[in-house]
């Protein structure tokens, strides 16, 4: 069997993103990299900015000095696409709420659940609490009544709430004729969902 030859995508290789990255993760300066890889300043600068491409020897001098795995500047990045469409139905907390997860199932720093909440809808009479350090709502639409023991914040469409999962709370679509759209962010996730 003949082999068909590869050709190269001709599409310029941007690796300057994840280099200023890692310096700045490390807290060090375009010059303190310069000096310790033996080039100018400038040349980390524009290699950078993607406006140069180093020699493999300098690349590596680079990597060396970031204490980077040269591979890591290559792996195409992991992403995952949840389409609303496809996005599966989750029961968070009490009733009159359509939820779905919008972060993949076994994402386990995170999760992403858009719900649309019915007049009146709550998440129970009882404050609840959830396994996480952190809960943000937001309100796309409507409003929503956050309920803690100690007051009660009313949100209203563009309105954010930050507060510990382990809080105890609890929530309600205080309209009697509209429904209320809101995104809550959960981190760490608070629960499995990979099954």
């Amino acid at each position: 069997m003949k082999s068909v030859p590869v050709s190269p995508s001709n599409g310029r290789l941007r690796i300057g993103a994840r280099l200023r990255a890692a310096r700045q993760r490390q807290g060090l300066t375009i010059d303190q990299v310069a000096v310790s890889a033996e080039v100018t300043k400038g040349f980390i600068s524009r290699i950078e900015r993607d406006e140069t491409s180093p020699s493999v020897t300098t690349l590596v001098t680079i990597c060396e000095v970031l204490s980077l795995p040269i591979g890591t500047l290559f792996e195409t990045p992991q992403t995952d696409v949840v389409r609303r469409s496809d996005a599966p139905r989750i029961q968070l907390t009490g009733a009159g709420a359509d939820e779905r997860l919008l972060t993949p199932r076994g994402q386990a720093r995170l999760q992403v659940i858009r719900s649309v909440i019915e007049p009146e809808g709550t998440g129970g009479a009882e404050l609840y609490t959830l396994n996480c350090e952190l809960e943000v709502l937001h309100v796309l639409k409507g409003t929503i009544d956050v309920v803690f023991s100690s007051n009660t914040q009313r949100l209203g469409a563009g309105d954010t709430i930050t507060f510990s999962g382990r809080e105890p709370h609890s929530w309600l679509n205080p309209d009697r004729a509209r429904s209320a759209e809101v995104m809550w962010v959960i981190a760490p996730a608070s629960w499995d969902t990979s099954a």
